[in-house]
């Protein structure tokens, strides 16, 4: 897991400077994506491990609220940007996959 947060960090790439943080853009449609991932790359883990429909979705729920939290808290140290909107996008591509997710329930 630990290796996956550092490649996903890494392929981040180096701060650039941004223009004033929107809504839309690029920038938010990777959060959204990447988020989305996380969450289904985690649900689809753990079910594979024999964990319930349920206790799947909690834990790539917590995974992906992890990683975007870190991704935030890794940008306030003087990595990137840290934005509130960063993070709402993360919720969103979170709460998407998780709305698809529902319905594969077996």
């Amino acid at each position: 897991m630990m290796r996956g947060l550092v490649l996903v960090f890494t392929l981040a790439g180096a701060p650039r400077t941004q223009p004033a943080d929107r809504w839309l853009g690029q920038d938010k449609l990777k959060h959204f994506f990447t988020a989305a991932f996380v969450q289904s790359f985690g649900y689809g883990s753990l079910r594979a491990a024999g964990v319930s429909h349920g206790a799947a979705l909690t834990g790539a729920t917590t995974g992906t609220a992890a990683v975007s939290l870190g991704k935030e808290i890794w940008d306030a140290r003087g990595n990137g940007t840290p934005s509130l909107k960063d993070a709402a996008w993360d919720a969103a591509g979170a709460g998407a996959a998780t709305a698809l997710l529902v319905k594969v329930q077996r």
